[in-house]
């Protein structure tokens, strides 16, 4: 129980005590930048490696106090307080960050001032779960409303919500933070600062080995801000390591909109817009063991091995994010797509596919155990992200996992359309022409920029529709010379997504291919909303 119990403290705590010898490091860096504190204080001091650290490198300092949550570490401090001949300017506390007045105690604190620490790696949703009170009083500090303040997005790093207070409360004064954070953290911090027009004068990003340092598997860095009377340049440089001499890259606020290369950005805001094709994700249904299959010898396997025979008629290849990944992409498992769009009824499989309907229904227990609310009150085995579009014989398509700005070319397999997962991000075409000059396109030089503007590698979605959606591909088009040949292609009418009875009657005209059977009755061809 002992062992659980120092994992769940250190989970709860975000406890990563920072080595020696990287605070030493971090400390002889302030050094060389100029940094000449006449008080320091950690917020979060823990057993006193960094705060001793900035006490050796800057002798000078009048004051140096240390704050931490965890007696045990306030009498390990004090402990090693006992053996240094300075002790007298040095400071250790016995308190907690979140009911600690600190714009009070920060007013009698003489400029210049410097902050450094190593706050908690934690987040709010993780602290929720273990019903902790080593947490901020709840608010909305990021201002979201409606569903964002209720879903996912209201969820924060703790170290976050500590260096957005940290930075609101120096504001106009003389001073430097040095923050040991995860990478995306000091990103948005930084960002929110930028945004409220606070003064900061410079800042920069050193990336340090979480692994190495901290045994943690996630990006991190050594987060320097420093303030003064004017605001400078909303800038920051990024270096590869603590003690690099030249930034690897500089990332900034741009237009109100934060880039990752303010370079590339400056170069091709032009391209800035809507994209005139709809960026589409791949098909969600949470249910993968049962709706994703494999050919075996005799037939179709799920993931269980159990073996599975159903008509062909709602079985369609598949490609995951895996597979787009790869430079040729081939279909290695089917997708059960028991609708053609959102909310359609499905009760109509049982008698077009009667052996697909007993494979769903013999699972119906699995779909209904599916956690998110979007299933609710919808037909049986109701899926997303599906419409004319997940049909369209031809599609250009990226990974919304993998870390790479690849596009593919994905084109029909075995006579059907490919439809792709929902980690998958897709652009639906009618031809295969139309889907090789949008492929130019994307992996042209000027769109290679402009993306390489927004994209920062180390977050958890690098790419996003989002993202995708800000290039104005009719711009492109038209910088490349090629806007004649772009509007060909948007004046066609590409005939996808028809129900099975009009595709039969369309099969003569390129880029028909036989859907559904009898999914619903005829209608009349429309565009695909690209």
């Amino acid at each position: 129980m002992g062992r659980i119990s120092e994992e769940r403290a250190k989970v709860e705590f975000g406890d990563f005590q920072t080595p020696p010898g990287l605070a030493a490091e971090t400390c002889a860096l302030l050094v060389r930048l100029g940094v000449n504190p006449t008080s320091i204080i950690e917020p979060t001091c823990g057993v006193g490696n960094f705060l001793f650290a900035a006490a050796d490198a800057f002798p000078n300092a009048l004051s140096v106090e240390g704050l931490d949550i965890n007696e045990e570490y306030v009498a390990t401090v004090q402990a090693r307080l006992r053996e240094r001949a300075d002790a007298s300017r040095i400071r250790v506390e016995h308190a907690n960050f979140f009911e600690t007045e600190w714009p009070q105690r920060l007013e009698h604190v003489p400029d210049p001032l410097l902050v450094v620490g190593n706050p908690p790696w934690v987040t709010s949703s993780d602290l929720g779960y273990l019903k902790s009170h080593n947490i901020p009083t709840k608010e909305n500090f990021h201002g979201r409303s409606g569903l964002d303040a209720l879903t996912g997005k209201s969820n924060f790093d703790i170290s976050e919500w500590m260096l957005l207070k940290l930075l609101g409360w120096l504001d106009g004064r003389r001073g430097t933070v040095a923050m040991l954070c995860k990478t995306a953290v000091a990103r948005k911090a930084l960002s929110y600062s930028w945004a409220q027009g606070l003064r900061i004068a410079s800042s920069s990003l050193r990336q340090v080995n979480a692994v190495k340092h901290f045994g943690a598997s996630v990006d991190a860095c050594l987060f320097l801000v420093q303030f003064g009377e004017a605001a400078g340049d909303q800038v920051c440089f990024v270096y590869d390591t603590v003690d690099a001499a030249e930034p690897a890259s500089v990332f900034g606020l741009r237009d109100g909109v934060l880039v990752a290369d303010a370079a590339h950005y400056d170069k091709r805001k032009s391209l800035c817009g809507e994209s005139q094709y709809q960026w589409r994700s791949g098909v969600k249904h949470d249910c993968a063991a049962i709706m994703e299959l494999r050919r075996a010898a005799t037939g179709y396997e799920n993931a269980e091995g159990e073996p599975v025979e159903i008509e062909e008629t709602f079985l369609f290849p598949m490609l995951k994010s895996s597979d787009v990944a790869r430079e040729h992409p081939e279909p290695r498992r089917w997708m059960v797509v028991p609708q053609e769009r959102v909310g359609q009824d499905t009760a109509h499989i049982a008698r077009v596919a009667p052996k697909t309907w007993g494979y769903l229904t013999a699972h119906e227990e699995r779909f209904n155990q599916r956690a998110s609310s979007i299933y609710r009150g919808k037909p049986k085995f109701s899926i997303f992200g599906v419409g004319d579009y997940t049909f369209a014989p031809w599609k250009v398509a990226i990974s919304g996992l993998y870390k790479k700005l690849e596009f593919r070319l994905i084109g029909p397999h075995e006579g059907k359309p490919v439809v792709l997962d929902d980690t998958c991000y897709f652009v639906a075409c009618g031809s295969e022409a139309e889907a090789r000059f949008l492929l130019g396109l994307l992996e042209s030089e000027e769109a290679r920029e402009f993306y390489s503007a927004f994209i920062f590698w180390d977050a958890k979605r690098p790419i996003t529709v989002d993202l995708l959606r800000r290039l104005d591909l009719r711009r492109l088009a038209d910088l490349r010379g090629a806007a004649a040949e772009f509007d060909r292609h948007r004046a066609s009418i590409p005939v996808t997504g028809v129900s099975s009875g009009e595709a039969s009657r369309a099969g003569s005209i390129q880029g028909a291919l036989p859907l559904h059977i009898g999914a619903a009755p005829p209608k009349r061809r429309k565009r695909i909303t690209t």
